[in-house]
This record gives C-alpha cells, structure tokens and sequence, in this order.
C-alpha cells in the first residue's frame, strides 16, 4: 500500500495539514525514544554481572601476580630482599602487604606498612554471584579509601596466598570499566533503536499513516470512491485493518448514495403529497355528498370510501411531515383483528384467480395502534398479492392467508401466500429499503415500513418460511406492559 488514500484525488492540502502529527509527538519518535530506553535497561541487567565479574577478574589478577612473588620469596629467603625492593614490588601490585599460608602456618613476606584495620574480606574461591554483584556495587559507590584483604588458593596450588590492598586502583579500574560499558552500551541501544525504528516505519508506520491519509480524505467526500482506501495483499493485523477499512468505506459509500436517493425520493413524494392531500380534500367532499344519495348499493359503499378516503388523508400529512419527525408513537387500543383484516382486503387490488382468507378468530383481538396496523398488514398483503400475480398458470393455486394466534401476552399474525417465494438477493437484503424487492422495479420500502411499525410497538416482522409454493411472514407485537399505578387506580378505597 502507498502512502497516499488512494490513487484518487489527494486530500485538501489546508485540511491535511490541520491534522498532521509533530515529529516530535509521533508514533516514530515515541518508538525510537522507547528502543533505547528498553535497550539501556536491558543492558543495566547485563552491566551488573559484568562488572563484578570485572571485579572479580581483577581481584585474582592481583592475587595471581601476589603469589607468584611470594613463590619467589618463599623459594628463596625473604630476609634477603631490602626494604626498597619489596616497597617496589608492593608498589608495582598496589599492595601494602603479601603472606602466604601454608600448612596451617602464615608466613608474611612482604609488608610496606601495615593497615590499622581490613574494611572487608573477600575469598575469592568461595564467594557467591550475588555477593559480587553486591560487592561491586557497594565499591563503585562508596568505595576509594577502604582497605581489602584477598585470600584464596590460585592455581592448582595447595598454598592459600593473602594480599592487603587499598581498593582506590579497583575502583578506578570499575569505573573505567563502567563508561566503556555505558558507551557501548548506549552505541548498541542507538543501533538497535535505528534498526527496530526502520523495520516497524516499513511494516506498521507508513501504512498506518496511509490509512490516516485515506480516512482524512474520505471524510472530505465519501461519495467519492475513488478516495476508497486500496488494501495491500497482507495477511497480518494490518492487512486485515486496511480491508476492514476498505469494507466499511465502501459501505458508508453505498449507504450514503441510498441516502442520498431516499432523501431525492422523499422530496419528490412530498411535492406529490402536498398536491395529492388536496385533491383527496376534494374527494372527501364528494363523498360526504354520496351519503345522502338513497341508493343501498351507495350506501353500502360510501361509509367504507369515506374510511379508505380519511387514511389517504392522513397518509398524505404523514409523508408531509415525515421529513422534519420520526414516526409518531402508536396509538394503542384493543382492537378486533378480523375487522380490521376486512378493511385490509377491501382496500386491496386483488386480480382474478387469487383467493384471500381472512382466518382470524371473530373474538381475536390485539392490542396494536389501528392505522399502524392496518398499513403494516396492507404492505405486507399487497406485497403477497404483487407475487403471486406473476403466475397466470389457470390451475396454480394463488391464495393470501392471514391469521392469528397468542402466546401469553405476545400476538402473532401471520401472513402466508402461495406465491414463488423471495429470491436469494431479496432475503439477503430483507427489511432494507432499496435492497429488499423481490421483484425488478420494486423499492423494498414495503418490507421496511412494515418492519419499523412492528417496531414501534415492542415487535417485529419476521420471515418464517419462504420456498417455492408458500412465504410466511409473522408480525409479532406484545401487549402493551400496565402500568402500576394506572392498575392499582380503580382499586383504591377512599379513607
């Protein structure tokens, strides 16, 4: 992946800039920053060791060289070697006294002046990791003026040789050990650092940087898909980022333009409204006129004209004021299902050859807002009636089914039609506007008003069965929960 969003459109350059990163406040500099301190921690741990071993080291060293002399001096007669001699060896060792132990018996060879007291004791054939790991610490910081006593064995050496010495030239010695070790210790944490620093800035920094990038862009113009972020062929967390990046881009791009083309709709089906709500004012007045018309076959018609008249009214000002409120709350009464299933195949435009079956219990009843209902069932019912007017087979069997049954406190409607059933594409995309129809030219926006009025009342609109020859679809809406208060109301007593 490149650095830029895309190969689309570069981001506005003023914008960029606003959300553009110090270098010292970046992902790059806060890792080159911690590299090296991770690093020099890491050789703190390996400096301690080392340098009590350095001490160590140079401990035998000394007492090496100490018993050497002294095999010279035993072998020979120490009383023969002058006081300015054995100053001079004891100066070359920075001692002030050698002796040796042999056979339980000590023999001191050489002494320039002997200390008033031994600060510490160190045997160099017993002592532990941790004691010169202490030791060692304990010299580079208070040590300077203290006096040391080394003994041990050297060598394969029965003898055991002792040497008294100020511990000033080990401390020297430590401490210059110290800053080699500290500046290369530093060369290798800058090292590392400026390896570690390249390494992540190729595989983790400059593609988080390009999706920075593409994100900045897109929110400038995501119906732009050209500023759709193009994902590199990986297979670690950052590939899977980018993709994931990529899949919701593409879907707020998608989403936008359905949007974009519901809220083009939406005005146009206003303006329509606005006119068809006036001509229906007229028509109501009309209608009101047929009630005085004497005829039986007009009366029977005109009340059920009249009600089918006052829904077209309302649904115009609903699609009017639609854009600037949601869906009101429904209105919830009991309500005799069977009647209301009446109204609904009035109102539909069922073609010859299809059957309706109203199979509600006469005493079936559900507490649900009427109009919401009755739009509910009717865009449900003509999406049924829509399906099965495609087969002009004479000995199909085309038959719409709506009947009802309680659970407890849940009411459930079902919504059954011999038709083809819905199409892969269709149940896919079930309930979504634009994306639901199952058949060329529909808008799907059936399926989806359905599905927010059953919401609307604690609900929902599922697709229960849906093959060749038969489609289920269940409205369940649960009665409304009574509220304490409004139930303990009529039993209350006057004091």
């Amino acid at each position: 992946m490149t650095d830029e969003p895309s190969a689309g459109r570069p981001a506005d350059p003023s914008i960029a800039a606003a959300h553009v990163v110090p270098l010292a406040r970046g992902l790059s500099a806060k890792l080159l920053l911690l590299t090296v301190v991770f690093v020099l921690l890491a050789e703190v741990l390996i400096f301690l060791p080392s340098v009590a071993g350095f001490r160590m080291a140079w401990l035998k060293e000394r007492l090496g060289t100490a018993a050497a002399v002294s095999i010279v001096l035993v072998q020979g007669d120490p009383q023969s070697l002058s006081r300015s001699a054995q100053d001079d060896v004891l100066a070359a060792m920075g001692a002030k006294a050698i002796a040796v132990r042999d056979g339980g018996i000590s023999r001191l060879l050489a002494v320039a002046e002997m200390p008033p007291r031994v600060d510490e004791h160190i045997d160099v054939a017993t002592t532990g990791f941790v004691e010169e790991m202490v030791g060692a610490l304990d010299t580079l910081v208070f040590g300077g003026d203290r006096m040391l006593r080394v003994y041990g064995p050297v060598g394969e050496s029965d003898k055991e040789f002792e040497l008294i010495m100020p511990d000033r030239r080990l401390r020297e010695a430590m401490l210059a050990y110290s800053r080699t070790v500290a500046f290369v210790s530093l060369l290798i944490s800058l090292f590392t650092a400026m390896l570690v620093y390249a390494a992540i800035d190729r595989i983790m920094i400059r593609p988080i940087r390009g999706m920075t990038r593409s994100m900045l862009a897109f929110s400038q113009a995501p119906d732009d898909p050209a500023r759709i972020i193009r994902p590199a062929a990986r297979a670690d967390e950052i590939g899977v980022a980018e993709r994931e990046l990529s899949t919701m881009q593409e879907r707020l791009h998608k989403m936008l333009a359905e949007q974009k083309h519901l809220a083009d709709l939406g005005l146009a089906v206003s303006k329509i409204n606005h006119d068809m709500r006036n001509i229906l004012a007229s028509a109501q007045l009309m209608s009101d006129r047929l009630r005085q018309v004497k005829d039986p076959t007009v009366q029977a018609f005109a009340p059920k004209l009249l009600r089918t008249l006052d829904r077209a009214v309302a649904y115009s000002e609903g699609v009017l004021a639609y854009g600037r409120t949601q869906e009101p709350a429904p209105a919830r009464r009991r309500l005799r299902l069977q009647r209301l299933v009446e109204e609904v195949h009035g109102l539909l435009d069922i073609g010859e050859g299809i059957e309706f079956v109203n199979a509600v219990e006469p005493g079936f009843e559900v507490d649900a807002d009427a109009d919401q209902l009755f739009r509910l069932l009717t865009n449900l019912s003509r999406n049924a009636v829509q399906a099965m007017a495609g087969d002009t087979e004479s000995a199909m069997v085309r038959r719409l089914t709506i009947s009802a049954e309680r659970a407890g406190s849940v009411s459930r409607i079902l919504v059954a039609d011999t038709g083809p059933g819905l199409p892969q594409k269709a149940r896919e995309n079930l309930f979504a506007a634009f994306r639901g129809s199952a058949r060329s030219g529909g808008t799907g926006l059936g399926l989806a008003i359905a599905q927010e009025l059953a919401r609307a009342h604690g609900g929902g609109v599922d697709l229960v069965e849906s093959i060749g020859g038969r489609t289920v679809f269940a409205v369940t809406i649960p009665d409304q929960p009574a509220r304490l208060e409004t139930a303990r109301g009529p039993l209350r007593r006057p004091a």
